[in-house]
């Protein structure tokens, strides 16, 4: 199992929010560059980049994005605001190892399955869960499917993984649900990605016993309730 470090922008800072709610901020750093080489430094490698701004439709942190690319050094999962071809063609023209996915791959699967087909390999789809039901629109709508109905209808797509996010626990340091991650895990043949709740390396070390090929840390690693270079010395690749 590999564990990325997340670097969320919002406002050209890297940020973490408590349960994704933009009033809830718990960490801002102004270097984004910065924070990168931090985790670089501590041996992982690779990243996970999210735009919130452009998630959220409130902005765009485009140019900070294209300079981690440039100068982190490390391949990066780019997510954020990613509903459109140009979009997902420009970041990986500007050295994204991978595009992330979220609401429009919920809701317009014959977009997905075009996107998919013309990179393969190289898209993963974000599928955020409460309870057992994905939400979209930023947590705030749902779906109207269940996570695993979802998952099988990914199986036929040449995705590079599947992120599904515990949103009731993510920012929370709540400890994961590992025996939930497993199921999806067991329940997809796409490389599963977990985020939301990790707050130990016992945590990693659960999902990694059921199957996980990865998982996301933000506020564990921002407060340091995960030694950084523990991690990336036990889940390095």
């Amino acid at each position: 199992m590999i564990a990325y470090p997340a670097i969320d922008l919002r406002g050209g800072r890297v940020v973490q929010l408590v349960g994704g709610r933009p009033e809830a901020e718990r960490v801002s750093l102004p270097d984004p560059l910065e924070v990168a080489a931090r985790w670089r430094d501590a041996g992982f490698r690779a990243l996970h980049i999210v735009d919130l701004d452009a998630a959220l439709g409130h902005g765009s942190n485009r140019a900070a994005v294209e300079r981690l690319l440039r100068e982190s050094g490390l391949p990066a999962q780019v997510g954020g605001g990613i509903r459109d071809d140009a979009t997902a063609a420009a970041l990986l023209d500007a050295g994204a190892a991978r595009v992330i996915v979220g609401t429009r791959a919920v809701t317009d699967r014959a977009w997905l399955w075009a996107l998919a087909a013309r990179y393969p390999g190289r898209v993963v789809v974000a599928a955020d869960v409460r309870g057992d039901e994905v939400v979209v629109h930023g947590w705030t709508a749902g779906a109207g499917l269940g996570a695993s109905e979802f998952l099988d209808s990914l199986a036929p797509l040449p995705l590079a993984a599947i992120l599904v996010t515990d949103v009731a626990r993510e920012g929370r340091l709540a400890g994961v649900d590992a025996d939930r991650f497993g199921a999806l895990a067991a329940a997809t043949h796409h490389p599963l990605q977990a985020a939301g709740g990790i707050a130990s390396l016992d945590d990693l070390r659960a999902l990694a016993a059921r199957g996980v090929a990865g998982a996301v840390l933000g506020m564990s690693l921002y407060t340091g309730a995960v030694d950084a270079a523990a991690a990336a010395r036990e889940f390095g690749e």
